[in-house]
């Protein structure tokens, strides 16, 4: 298969292909002829576990570090449950942060609700921004410095 077949089989864009074979996750024979990568069965199957393995939050490393077992015999199995529980706390955490972090967003936008608009006047760049948290609203004409 041409790096664009190989591509449409798995759905991804031919760059994710090159990609992917630059970092030795897949590998491409040349054909003699025209010296084009060309890939077999066995780089669409490894592509596909790839895709698999992103959608559970594996990074590329973590691919390698699975092809690498893998490839050397050994099963990656028992890895790939010690990364998983190492990134489901990881997860968490960051869904925390971002919950944190939408709770804030939409206090800013009740909170600006109420307030006037701003013209920047030499001392104010946006008073909804520079007055977030400080309950403080910029008017035109506002002379603090």
């Amino acid at each position: 298969m041409k790096v664009s077949e190989l591509a449409n089989a798995a759905q991804v864009t031919p760059e994710t292909v090159r990609h992917y074979t630059r970092e030795g996750l897949i590998k491409a024979g040349r054909n003699p002829s025209n010296g084009y990568q060309t890939y077999n069965e066995d780089a669409l199957r490894r592509l596909r576990f790839i895709q698999q393995a992103r959608t559970l939050g594996f990074s590329l490393k973590q691919v390698a570090e699975i092809f690498e077992q893998s490839d050397s015999g050994d099963s990656p199995c028992p890895l790939v449950r010690d990364l998983l529980r190492q990134k489901v706390p990881e997860t968490k955490q960051q869904i925390a942060e971002l919950q944190s972090h939408l709770a804030k967003m939409e206090a800013a936008l009740a909170a600006w609700d109420k307030m006037e608009d701003g013209v920047p006047n030499g001392h104010s760049i946006c008073c909804l921004i520079e007055s977030w948290e400080s309950n403080q609203c910029c008017k035109e004409g506002d002379d603090r410095e």
